[in-house]
């Protein structure tokens, strides 16, 4: 883009040809939601989820356009009146005049895309996708890849709560916490479909988040990799900065990256320490 100026529609062309719509899977809803093609984009809002706050941050900050990766109406709705959670935030952009538009599922596949920020937050190298597309093993949802030294699973869940976004939940991880990590299969946003490939790229170790308890017990006790189950918020906000920062090289546009919170889990209380636990080591 070489104008001085840049418009909606030449943004969403730019956004498609790096997240390529043919590449979300057949449910999901991306692309331009709201807004006029034609309309000039001075400010763009990176966010994962549009939510009552992050609409509130775009106000503010006087974003022309929000790239989301969550889609708003991924399910259908019958109704957007202003009543409904859905259809306030509708109502609320287009009286603001900004733009929405979602990379979600084929941000997930794209080579950069979610999992490849995440694995940058870890310094993994020579990265794979963890589920290669049929017709192009190079795209895929999640990565694979070569931590720079090994690392317990304590070490590497201490890691994994410094180098993620802050959040209430944190990370939670399962398995022997001296087990050495050198291999980490990471996947932004729910994962636990992706257990059975974990195991099968030879990972020592899984990232991931919405880890169920059947399906984790299960991985386990099949010997599948340790777990890591962070915050879904905190394991695909890194995708924000990747996207904001190709976005600013892209077009003449300011870009902001939203640092709010969006996990729904806003309070952890750790279960006390049992006596034994509360006992000094014995010299």
């Amino acid at each position: 883009m070489t104008s001085s100026e840049t418009t909606v529609g030449r943004l969403v062309a730019a956004l498609e040809a790096r997240y390529r719509p043919a590449w979300a899977e057949q449910w999901d809803r991306v692309g331009l939601v709201l807004g006029d093609p034609d309309a000039v984009v001075r400010r763009v809002l990176c966010v994962v989820d549009v939510v009552d706050e992050t609409v509130d941050e775009a106000f503010d900050v006087g974003a022309d356009l929000i790239v989301a990766h969550h889609p708003l109406l991924l399910k259908g709705v019958s109704s957007v009146a202003p009543t409904t959670f859905k259809g306030r935030i509708v109502h609320r952009l287009i009286k603001g005049d900004i733009a929405l538009f979602t990379a979600h599922t084929n941000a997930d596949t794209a080579n950069p895309g979610v999992s490849d920020a995440l694995a940058a937050r870890f310094g993994l190298r020579d990265l794979r996708p963890l589920s290669p597309r049929p017709d192009d093993p190079a795209l895929g949802i999640g990565r694979v890849g070569t931590l720079p030294s090994p690392v317990t699973l304590a070490e590497l869940a201490a890691t994994a709560a410094d180098q993620l976004p802050r959040t209430a939940w944190g990370v939670r991880a399962a398995g022997d916490p001296e087990r050495m990590i050198r291999t980490l299969a990471v996947c932004g946003g729910s994962g636990d479909s992706f257990l059975g490939a974990a195991s099968a790229a030879g990972a020592d170790a899984y990232l991931t988040a919405d880890l169920r308890h059947h399906p984790a017990g299960e991985h386990l006790a099949a010997g599948g990799p340790a777990l890591l189950d962070a915050a879904h918020w905190a394991t695909e906000r890194p995708w924000c900065d990747d996207v904001a920062a190709w976005l600013r090289a892209e077009a003449p546009v300011e870009v902001i990256v939203s640092d709010l919170d969006t996990d729904p889990w806003t309070l952890h209380a750790a279960s006390p320490l049992s006596t034994e636990q509360k006992k000094e080591p014995s010299s």
